[in-house]
């Protein structure tokens, strides 16, 4: 039985080297690449890959948009997201692009390497704070709360204004940063405030942070 091909792109080296050297030792596995998300791709296409373990986090290219562009090139491949957070908006875009998995950093090595070998083999590993977050029904799956449709909601304008809100901005510096007229960020400001109904700068402020659109 030939190996199972993986991509591992993780932006730290210690957790990259330690889940390929698990990998190769349980067997069956093959690491063909450790990667950011840009040569992510590349090595996927390249190489066939059954597996794409890909860090959520990482510097540099969108970690979702990689996903989406394996999905459309290598539908094949599995993807298994890594995170430090579970954050509802990094939970949806993964449901969204149909991934097998989504592990925490957190959790054991095992049961990482556990969770890639659930994905290789056509199941599929949530770890459980991510599964305490979801619904599975007969259609499929959703998160089990509505905070990220509400974000989902936003447009990239109304998210960025969000982010400037949280962050303690006024509406004249949210201006001078986007080259917009105060009033255009003022209507902005309306349009997000009622899409996720929260009417309170400090409310915004919470919901930024528990979503991970800015840091406290």
């Amino acid at each position: 039985m030939n190996p199972l091909q993986v991509v591992l792109a993780d932006d730290h080296a210690l957790l990259r080297e330690m889940l390929k050297e698990r990998l190769e030792v349980v067997g069956n596995f093959r690491v063909v690449a450790t990667a950011d998300a840009d040569s992510a791709i590349e090595a996927v296409l390249r190489n066939r890959a059954d597996v794409l373990v890909l860090d959520i986090d990482m510097p540099g290219r969108d970690a979702f948009d990689a996903a989406s562009v394996v999905r459309a090139s290598s539908p094949a491949t599995a993807i298994l997201f890594l995170s430090s957070h579970y954050h509802d908006r990094y939970i949806q875009r993964a449901i969204e692009l149909g991934a097998r998995g989504y592990t925490l950093k957190t959790r054991p090595p095992e049961e990482i390497v556990e969770a890639i070998r659930a994905v290789a083999r056509g199941g599929s590993s949530f770890s459980q704070e991510v599964m305490d977050r979801l619904i599975i029904e007969p259609k499929g799956v959703r998160l089990a709360d509505k905070s990220a449709t509400r974000l989902g909601q936003l447009s990239d304008r109304e998210l960025e204004v969000l982010r400037y809100i949280a962050s303690g901005l006024s509406k004249k510096e949210i201006a001078d940063r986007m080259h917009l007229s105060v009033k255009t960020v003022q209507n902005h400001a309306d349009r997000l405030m009622q899409k996720i109904d929260i009417h309170d700068r400090v409310e915004l402020a919470r919901f930024a942070i528990r979503e991970g659109i800015v840091t406290p």
